[in-house]
């Protein structure tokens, strides 16, 4: 790697018994060369393995009950996330025990994004704020995180900015999804919430 010159001390005389004095020369180009690769491979590699994140904004914790953000029942649509990718909705909050809960799936044509985009819709119709949708998800214990991942794709896609990720499921709301596992779910463009 490195060359090595030597060259003799003193021009060609030789006086007595005085040894020969040799001078050593190293060549560090290539070594220069390797450490600039090294640092711009670093460089570049580091500036690959940046993670690539969503940011959630959290609301601050409120200990007055009448301090919490209340949802009106006509401005929900709660999302459950069971196991095997599959997709529960029903519109509201489970306030009202009359609810009716269907089954979806996360397909482009058909799936949870036209129930979210139809009820948007609705939303803004009747109550004439853009950001009045609010979403309720409900991972169960059994759901696959890339569920997750892809209702809060789902919600940034179609530019929901309120929603909340809540790990409780009621029992009525297990009673509704065995239900809807036997009764399909309407299309979503037809749909009148």
């Amino acid at each position: 790697m490195a060359d090595v010159e030597m060259k003799e001390a003193g021009g060609g005389r030789h006086q007595g018994t005085k040894s020969k004095k040799l001078s050593t020369r190293i060549d560090m180009t290539p070594m220069v060369d390797v450490a600039f690769l090294l640092i711009t491979f670093f460089m570049l590699t580091t500036t690959l393995q940046k993670p690539k994140t969503m940011n959630l904004y959290l609301p601050e914790d409120v200990k007055n009950p009448e301090e919490q953000n209340k949802v009106k029942e006509s401005q929900a649509l709660t999302i459950i996330l069971g196991k095997d990718h599959q997709v529960y909705y029903y519109y509201g909050t489970g306030q009202e025990p009359n609810e009716r809960m269907y089954k979806t799936t996360f397909a482009n044509k058909g799936g949870i994004r036209d129930v979210i985009i139809n009820k948007w819709d609705n939303v803004i119709k009747n109550s004439g704020g853009r950001d009045s949708l609010v979403a309720i998800i409900k991972p169960m214990n059994d759901a696959d995180y890339e569920d997750v991942v892809n209702i809060l794709d789902e919600m940034n896609i179609n530019g929901v900015q309120k929603y909340a990720l809540v790990d409780s499921i009621y029992d009525f709301e297990k009673n509704l999804m065995k239900e809807a596992d036997d009764h399909p779910a309407p299309d979503p463009t037809l749909s009148g919430q």
